[in-house]
Parts: structure tokens; sequence; C-alpha cells
């Protein structure tokens, strides 16, 4: 692959969406912003397109992909059921950080729902990622612009840290607002489900839906996930990383480190839940890149508004 070029968005111009648009609908690789995090982008209904992610991801075939659209007219192109449970979450939080994971359309690769019959359906706030997806004209199945398992990228330095020389084209839109994974809810059974935690909290999707199950699914080995962001080590910094649940462990833990003669990365997670979903990722990156030796995270309070910060630490943490 040629080097990977680098294109500001801002300014938004016909010129950077036909890019984009030239480059989707050719099978490329583009990464892009959400308000959530970077998304590595290709054409959802091109089935060499999305084996080129899983190839530049390193990411596991049963790892489905989330597949963005650009309004809610759209997800005819992917799903074979839109139930009404969709139209009521998507006219609340759409376009917004919520995925919706309903059956697939029979034209929908394999690949891209890792051999199950669901799709994981997306409609990002961004007004640029819209426009993309747009002009492209098609579904765009994007999972988070970094080899798999990584710390997910909010810049693009983070996205080229990562796979500079595996996407065609990086298209900079600063860093993302939100910074953390949408929120993944299953509408396949009885009962929504929820995959995976993220800034639409429990009580936001039960003030829609009603009652809301917020166990975690268990997983079979080699087996589809049920939905993307669901492996237990994920989203990692490279450098070890410990949880403390309260300040005296947190303490504890970087006095026992240091003394024992390494370098201690902190970071203190327990303040107001936007902010430190926003920054989390980046407070990350930074702390992998500064060559410490092991990394103490300080958890916020088992709460609904914490529950995606808690899950992506824990993830990350995992030995």
């Amino acid at each position: 692959m040629t080097p990977t070029r680098r294109i500001p968005l801002d300014p938004l111009t016909d010129e950077v969406l036909q890019l984009a648009a030239d480059a989707l609908r050719a099978g490329e690789l583009i990464a892009f912003p959400t308000e959530t995090v970077y998304g590595l982008g290709a054409n959802a209904l091109d089935p060499a397109a999305v084996a080129k992610i899983f190839a530049a991801k390193g990411r596991p075939a049963t790892n489905p992909l989330i597949v963005h659209v650009a309004d809610e007219s759209q997800v005819g192109q992917v799903v074979a059921a839109w139930p009404d449970e969709a139209r009521k979450l998507a006219a609340e939080f759409w376009p917004g950080p919520l995925t919706v994971v309903v059956p697939k359309a029979l034209n929908v690769p394999d690949a891209v729902t890792a051999g199950g019959l669901t799709v994981a359906v997306r409609c990002p706030a961004l007004a640029s990622a819209r426009a993309i997806i747009a002009a492209a004209g098609v579904p765009v199945a994007a999972p988070s612009a970094n080899r798999s398992g990584e710390l997910s990228p909010t810049t693009a330095d983070h996205v080229l840290k990562s796979l500079a020389g595996k996407v065609h084209l990086v298209f900079d839109g600063g860093p993302c607002a939100g910074g953390l994974e949408s929120t993944v809810v299953a509408l396949t059974s009885f009962q929504p489900r929820l995959l995976r935690p993220g800034p639409i909290t429990v009580a936001q999707l039960e003030a829609v839906l009603g009652p809301i199950d917020a166990t975690p699914p268990k997983l079979t080995a080699d087996a589809p996930m049920p939905g993307p962001g669901m492996l237990p080590k994920h989203y990692a910094p490279r450098t070890p990383l410990e949880c403390a649940e309260s300040e005296p462990e947190w303490l504890f833990l970087i006095d026992l480190y240091e003394t024992a003669g390494l370098k201690v990365g902190r970071a203190r997670f327990d303040g107001d839940p936007a902010r430190v979903m926003a920054t989390l990722y980046a407070e990350l990156h930074a702390l992998d890149d500064a060559g410490h030796d092991r990394l103490i995270a300080l958890l916020p309070p088992p709460t609904d508004e914490t529950r995606a910060i808690r899950d992506r630490l824990a993830r990350a943490s995992l030995d």
C-alpha cells in the first residue's frame, strides 16, 4: 500500500467529500472521526473491502462490525427488519452514540456480522461523518481505527500511530468530542439487552423502551459475538494497567510499585463522567507514550453514568 495520506476536514469541501466517497466506492480503507472515536471505514456491502478492515486491524473474525449510516432512511440497505423499538431509539438518540443490533439483510457480507444473523447499525452525530457516508452512497462498516485490542483513537495522530501504511486516507477532524465508543443494545429477543455500555445510559434506554437486560452476555469460544466491543481483553494500552476502587488503594499501589523502583503513570477517572469519557483514551495514550513501567488508574464509583468508563478500564486492565 502507498503511504497513508492525511486530509484535513476543516474546511469540509466538496473536493474532500468526493475524495472520501471515491475511496470508499473503490474498496479502499479510510479513517474518519465520529463524535465517539475515529472509525476505520469501508463499504459495508463490499466483502473484499470489509476483509481489509480485519487484515489491517488484526481483528478476530468472530468480532462483528458496526455499520454506519447517514440517516435512518439508509438502514433498509442493511437490515431485514426495523422494529418499533429501533424506530423509538432512533427518534430519541440518532444521530448519536447508540448502536442497535437487529436482523441483518441478506446482502450484508458475513464478515460484517461475524457470520451471525444480526447487524449492528449506528448513525453518528458528527456532521462530517454523516456527510462522508452520504457522499459515498453506501453504508460504511467502521470499527475503531486501531490495531485490535489496543487503545481506541480519538485523534488522527492516534490513528497514524497504530495504522500508518495500512489505511489509504486519514481524515483529520481534530479530537473526538465524546471520546468513548457507542452504547450497543440488541433488539433481537423478548427483552432489549445491553451488549456494550456507552454514553447512552441504561436509564436513558429504559425511559424509551422499558426494562433493559443489562447483565453481560456469556460468550462462546469461536462463536460469533452478539455485538462489537465485547472481547474480554480490549481497549488496552501497551503498558500494564492496574485499577483501584478507592483513593487509599490507588495511593498504596503507586507507592508499592515506586518503592520497587518502577516508573508509575497515575490517572484519576473519578470526576464528572462526561468529562472522563471525553478524555479517557487521550489520557491513556499520553501515559502509554511516556515510558512508564506500569499505569495505575483510580476507578469512578459504580453508577449507571460510569458503567461505560468502568467497562473500558476493566477490559484494558485484564491480564
